[in-house]
């Protein structure tokens, strides 16, 4: 039998391939969105930070927020998570500073994969991106993920549309589904209407890919979200040995 050895002084459990820090939010979580533990099929660990409001980050984009990440950060890694992610698109902003203060992998937004999504895509064609709110999204969250200017994007936002608003940005309490995939389906479908040359859309919030199958559905492009991205590199994280023979 092979011999295994602590990881870490303070870790009584093990498992856990991914951290999640998740923001101070009160909404509730549906299976697909990343703030439900049912949506994976590996166990996950959350942090909630709890200074972090969707309000300071989206909004006032505040820096200060940056030390209760990287504190955040620090702890999953103590607790033995191998990779660290977050659960909003706009962390963003703290993609840089995470990465640097802890030694396991961070890839804190959604949007990390903006490059990937356009090597993939080929030249000429966008990327859509249906986020939380557009008028919050700017160059500075792209920058921090090392998204180039060069790449074409076509932006469109749920910020408008009254079941996202109020369930998620006003935080009302509840959450009807059925009409928040009709606003995200509606949204989608506007915009591979206004850009026809969009070859993929990513789903920079985390509550929107339960919806993913239904964009997909409507547009008949490749969709990627925080699940496409959390999946992904769960598997470079835990390999399997092959089996069988020829």
């Amino acid at each position: 039998m092979p011999v295994y050895r602590v990881s870490h002084p303070q870790q009584s459990w093990y498992g856990e391939s991914v951290g999640i820090l998740i923001l101070n939010a009160a909404y509730p979580c549906i299976p697909g969105n990343v703030g439900n533990a049912t949506t994976f099929g590996f166990p996950v660990r959350y942090k909630e930070i709890r200074e972090a409001s969707i309000d300071r980050l989206l909004n006032q984009r505040d820096r200060s927020l940056i030390e209760p990440f990287i504190a955040a950060a620090r702890e999953l890694e103590a607790e033995g998570v191998k990779a660290i992610t977050g659960a909003c698109g706009f962390m963003a902003l703290f993609q840089r500073e995470i990465a640097a203060a802890v030694s396991i992998p961070v890839f804190i937004s959604s949007l990390l994969q903006i490059p990937f999504m356009h090597q993939m895509a080929g030249p000429g064609r966008r990327i859509g991106i249906i986020t939380a709110n557009a008028a919050a999204l700017t160059d500075v969250h792209f920058k921090a993920v090392g998204v180039s200017p060069d790449i074409p994007l076509a932006i469109a936002g749920m910020q408008e549309k009254d079941e996202f608003r109020q369930a998620v940005l006003e935080e009302k309490g509840t959450l009807d589904s059925t009409l928040m995939e009709q606003e995200v389906v509606t949204v989608a479908r506007e915009l591979v209407a206004q850009y026809a040359d969009i070859g993929a859309i990513l789903l920079e919030c985390s509550d929107l890919p339960p919806f993913a199958h239904a964009v997909q559905a409507a547009t008949g492009r490749p969709v990627f979200d925080f699940i496409t991205m959390i999946r992904y590199v769960h598997t470079a994280l835990v390999q399997r040995p092959y089996g069988g023979s020829m």
